[in-house]
């Protein structure tokens, strides 16, 4: 049985990995963290993490990035590993998440869908191949509640194309401000927000009249929360250091 404070409960997400949770027999989570206590959610919730006094093998944490800070201090102070799914972390707070991963076992993944996970797999494969003769875009969609631009997920997949391609080549955001033509070395990140969409990430390899897309669409919420959960289960037990998808899957 895993034990599992989740951190962030009452948010969307804490929701959906709750209700996941209740029908799994090998998962409990035992007690929440939110900023308001306005919920039944069947166990403990704490709106400061520090009162907490509840023991857990895992914290799944799905909340804002304004908590991050006091929630990487507990797990230190307290040995508890941790599965850090909030995006529109700061540089400085993805340094803070890494150096916790030295002292506790840290699962840092931008999306914890296993489709996402195998597509980074395979931009990799298609980037050495590609690349020379083919121009880069990524365009990601989501709903219009979403705060950070481009996604976490995107900036992921950039990330694996670029380590492909020993991180030659630079990200562009916005080419309303300079009047050029694309780099040879770009790869274009665009954000599109709007409705109910919960996700869709689209690659784009564009060359001499032809083009090779790869696309992933997330139609609920539940793949990320399965992930998390999977995450947790993983993470038990586990020693000081950084985990990702790729170590639950393989």
């Amino acid at each position: 049985m895993t034990r599992i404070i989740m951190h962030g409960c009452n948010g969307a997400m804490g929701q959906v990995i709750s209700d996941i949770v209740r029908k799994d027999e090998n998962a409990e989570i035992v007690a929440g963290i939110d900023i308001v206590d306005n919920r039944e959610n069947g166990y403990p919730v704490f709106t400061d993490i520090d009162s907490c006094d509840v023991e857990a093998d895992v914290i799944i944490d799905f909340c804002s990035p304004k908590a991050i800070d006091k929630l990487l201090a507990y797990c230190k102070k307290t040995g508890t590993p941790v599965v850090v799914c909030t995006t529109g972390l700061s540089e400085k707070q993805i340094e803070a998440v890494k150096e916790t991963g030295k002292e506790v076992a840290v699962f840092k993944s931008a999306n914890m869908s296993l489709g996402i996970t195998i597509l980074s797999k395979l931009l990799k494969e298609a980037a050495q191949v590609l690349a020379d003769d083919f121009d880069i875009e990524i365009v990601e969609r989501h709903h219009n509640q979403k705060l950070d631009a481009p996604s976490g997920t995107a900036l992921m997949l950039a990330d694996s194309i670029n380590e492909a391609l020993n991180n030659e080549y630079e990200y562009v955001y916005d080419r309303s401000k300079v009047r050029e033509k694309r780099k040879k070395k770009d790869i274009g990140l665009s954000a599109v927000r709007g409705g109910t969409i919960v996700g869709e990430h689209e690659v784009i390899f564009a060359g001499t009249d032809e083009v090779v897309e790869f696309k992933h669409t997330a139609y609920s919420k539940a793949i990320f929360a399965k992930g998390a959960v999977a995450a947790a289960k993983f993470l038990k037990g586990k020693g000081a250091g950084m985990y990702d998808m790729t170590d639950v899957v393989e």
